[in-house]
């Protein structure tokens, strides 16, 4: 039985044919799609999405495939425990596994219980991120080749996320302010951050590649970019044109899980994960190195060169300083005239 076609309870009084379809509206929607459908609406992301329905149907699974409805904080609780105990899993998991059980109770069901509230999260410790020294970092950028190596350096050089990277379009690009426009980040909010001005000539060749990639699509009847929020329909012919396209795009196309549309999406993001993994063990680095590790060294050799925190906690985005405490603690030096650290290392 597949639990996506778990389909609400009926109600009291509620008529249908022996089939089981509603007189009224026909066939009721799926739970799971509903879930997905009201996540849609919200425009939360993909990976939330597709974490969201997981967690559900997990959830669902581990109680008899029973309908939610049907079941209420002994059950959450009773999930909560088994993950923790049984599965040990790490307590961001676990809390992440109850936000997609609390969204689905107040948001598809429509049930805001007492329980709800007081359902306890599982509290998260504090960890130091993993950072690699000067010496390391450049030992791994040199032993990434291709566009791993642009894309390794853009991250070590600019602080941004990986997906950030990944999702990065030709138009938030601006090389004559050396600067890159973050759309869209953690919290859905904007932010602004450096270009290093060591990588204006090799992202430019770059550039001058993947535009003679999108003609070749254009010529062959494709070229079409995914635009958020309903931008498509506002602009028809927006995803054609170049400032759109992805400045990392994948090597191939592939259908769109939202629209089924076939197009040309970003790289994935598991070709620079396992680029920087090999770089790290051919360095001799002993450290979980991962492509967020450059992330942490981009914030840490700022902070080491004694730029002023807050204007750290402005290029990484992060929404509370104490999260770019963690860190470390710098005199305050003002945040005027800074400069990537790619370009104190090439």
């Amino acid at each position: 039985m597949d639990c996506s076609k778990i389909r609400p309870p009926k109600s009291p009084g509620e008529k249908r044919h022996e089939s089981g379809t509603d007189v009224a509206s026909g066939s009721p929607p799926r739970l799971l799609d509903q879930l997905r459908s009201s996540i849609r609406t919200k425009h939360y992301s993909i990976r939330t999405e597709q974490a969201y329905v997981d967690w559900v149907r997990r959830f669902i699974i581990f109680h008899g495939r029973r309908h939610p409805a049907d079941m209420g904080a002994a059950e959450v609780e009773g999930f909560l425990t088994h993950l923790a105990v049984e599965a040990n899993v790490a307590a961001s998991t676990q809390n992440q596994a109850l936000s997609a059980l609390l969204y689905l109770y107040r948001h598809v069901i429509g049930a805001e219980l007492p329980w709800m509230d007081k359902v306890v999260r599982a509290k998260r410790g504090r960890k130091l991120p993993v950072v690699l020294t000067p010496d390391e970092v450049r030992a791994l950028l040199g032993r990434l080749q291709g566009t791993p190596s642009l894309m390794g350096r853009l991250l070590y050089g600019s602080g941004m996320r990986l997906m950030e990277c990944l999702r990065l379009r030709v138009k938030d690009v601006d090389f004559a302010r050396l600067e890159i426009v973050v759309r869209d980040g953690k919290g859905e909010k904007d932010r602004v951050t450096m270009l290093p001005a060591s990588l204006v000539a090799p992202l430019e060749e770059h550039l001058v590649r993947v535009r003679a990639l999108h003609e070749d699509d254009l010529a062959a009847g494709s070229g079409e970019v995914y635009l958020p929020h309903a931008l498509a329909r506002k602009y028809p012919h927006a995803g054609f044109q170049w400032c759109w396209q992805y400045v990392f795009p994948a090597r191939g196309l592939s259908v769109d899980p939202h629209s089924g549309v076939r197009r040309r999406h970003h790289a994935d993001e598991k070709v620079l994960q396992r680029a920087v993994a090999q770089a790290a063990r051919d360095a001799g680095i002993n450290k979980p190195a991962s492509p967020h590790a450059l992330r942490h060294s981009f914030a840490t050799d700022l902070l080491r060169s004694g730029y002023d925190i807050r204007t750290v906690q402005e290029l990484l985005g992060h929404a509370d300083v104490s999260t770019t405490m963690i860190y470390t603690h710098v005199l305050n030096r003002g945040g005027r005239g800074v400069q990537s650290p790619l370009d104190h290392i090439m």
